[in-house]
């Protein structure tokens, strides 16, 4: 039988089981003592009634103890949830209310109300890992779990839409990890600073990597990637590093500064947004050493394509081959299969395919498209082409591509655009609407918005220059660190006549 997420991950540790495998703040556990953590909590989840196909959700803190807990919740079949911490109101009312869990784990005692609001159970992590002190460190007497059973529900969020689900089995999550794993190979020896919360698919997915590879996964807080970042690399040894775009542009900007410090890294990867090749281009100038892997991928499957090494620099228009034993291809608008070459909407089959969204028939049906009764295609609603060579070529999301006087226009393609300028530090365009019909571009850095429209007509066609720039201190970003377009509309709507 194929293993669970728990069983392949953390039951065969694949280095010794002394060294360390997880770090936060300024506490550390081995591999042996991770296991350990995992088999007492899980005992105090079973002695608080959870059970196989139960819902627990749990705040994402910044805790050496939360992966203990989510490995413990797989041991006993139980699902878990991780939203963020900053989750308040409304959201956090919906997604308690969707996912129906059986208790909430948080660590802050503002939400702890929750419970008599919504009639769940709420506990603070802290009690749960002191509870965890005097249980067994033998495995629990309770059902096991299959491998189709779902493992976790990643919640993502929609431009208006309350947050929507991913189901992810245990076989589905192994099968990610497996193929990421070959291709990013991280081994033993590395150190992974991760300030990615584990809300996001990119910040959870580094726990199982590194448990994967036997390797010392470092735990860090948002903060710890703004002015201390390099301070802390070095501290931890680090020697990758999974960066969203303003991470790794803050990292340059501070080795500008502080050109005598130089982290140990080997290895940066990157997804969820696209990284401005100017940017690379710094890091590798300052970091000679330092290697480049740039990935695409969506919460529904996880991982879509992996480029090699640097391989950025001899195909910088691309984001990779598929992960082997998966196929990605493109469709027409009537949903029939594209040749090599031709742009449509990217499509995506393999066992790492999730299983549709939690209590969604609709939107699942949608979305994850049966054809003659076989497994699945996922319909991405990104748009690009599949070249000869089987390399993914990646347009847009289904949000960033428009019309502009009767012409398809990438705002992915002239948003790098804008960053080449100088004195442009952050670009974002918003697309039109029916209450903005022309696109906007919004700027951050010391160049005056009609220059840079302007030197815009200098690198792109002239039709896909918006029709007006504006310039902000500084563009907002999300919990995950990507440019928050949905707020940045209500602040240019506040600014700018549009």
């Amino acid at each position: 039988m194929e293993p669970t997420l728990l069983h392949h991950l953390l039951d065969h540790p694949r280095t010794a089981a002394v060294r360390p495998a997880l770090t936060a703040g300024r506490t550390t556990l081995t591999h042996e003592q991770l296991v350990a953590a995992s088999h007492r909590m899980s005992h105090v989840l079973h002695d608080r009634g959870l059970r196989r196909g139960d819902r627990l959700v749990v705040t994402g803190t910044c805790d050496v103890h939360l992966p203990a807990l989510l490995f413990a919740a797989s041991r006993l079949g139980v699902i878990f949830s991780v939203i963020h911490e900053e989750v308040r109101g409304e959201i956090l009312a919906h997604i308690l209310n969707d996912s129906g869990p059986r208790l909430f784990v948080t660590g802050d005692t503002h939400v702890n109300g929750a419970d008599a609001a919504h009639g769940v159970p709420t506990v603070r992590l802290g009690r749960l890992t002191h509870a965890a002190t005097t249980a067994p460190e033998s495995p629990v007497g309770a059902e096991q779990p299959l491998p189709v059973d779902p493992a976790c529900l990643i919640y993502t969020s929609g431009t208006t839409a309350m947050p929507k689900a991913v189901v992810s089995t245990h076989g589905q999550s192994v099968f990610a990890t497996r193929a990421i794993a070959r291709r990013l190979r991280y081994t033993s020896d590395d150190v992974i600073y991760s300030p990615l919360p584990l809300s996001f698919d990119y910040g959870l997915y580094q726990v199982f990597l590194a448990a994967e590879a036997g390797a010392h996964l470092q735990l860090a807080p948002a903060e710890a990637a703004g002015p201390s970042l390099l301070k802390n690399l070095n501290a931890a040894g680090a020697t990758v590093l999974p960066a969203v775009p303003p991470v790794a542009a803050g990292l340059l900007r501070l080795l500008q500064r502080q050109a005598r410090e130089r982290p140990a890294l080997r290895l940066m990867t990157n997804t969820g947004a696209a990284m401005p090749a100017e940017v690379l281009t710094g890091l590798r100038q300052l970091l000679p050493s330092l290697r480049v892997q740039l990935m695409y991928g969506l919460t529904e499957c996880k991982r879509v394509s992996i480029l090699e090494p640097d391989e950025d620099l001899r195909k910088p228009e691309t984001v990779g081959r598929p992960l082997d034993g998966t196929e990605v291809f493109t469709v027409d608008a009537d949903g029939a299969r594209l040749p090599a070459g031709c742009p449509g909407e990217i499509t995506v089959r393999g066992p790492h395919v999730m299983a549709g969204y939690w209590r969604r028939p609709d939107l699942t049906a949608e979305r994850f498209v049966r054809r003659d009764g076989l497994f699945p295609e996922l319909r991405t609603g990104d748009y690009g082409f599949v070249d000869a060579d089987g390399h993914l070529h990646f347009d847009g999301r289904r949000d960033d591509v428009y019309k502009q006087q009767g012409f398809r226009v990438s705002a992915i393609e002239v948003e790098a655009a804008a960053r080449r300028i100088p004195g442009v530090d952050t670009a974002a365009v918003l697309v039109p609407t029916a209450e903005r019909p022309e696109a906007l571009l919004v700027i951050s850095g010391t160049a005056e918005p009609h220059d840079v429209l302007q030197r815009l007509g200098e690198r792109i066609e002239t039709y896909k220059v918006p029709a007006r720039c504006h310039r902000m201190a500084l563009l907002p970003t999300n919990a995950n660190g990507k440019i928050d377009k949905k707020r940045l509309a209500e602040l240019a709507g506040e600014s700018v006549h549009v």
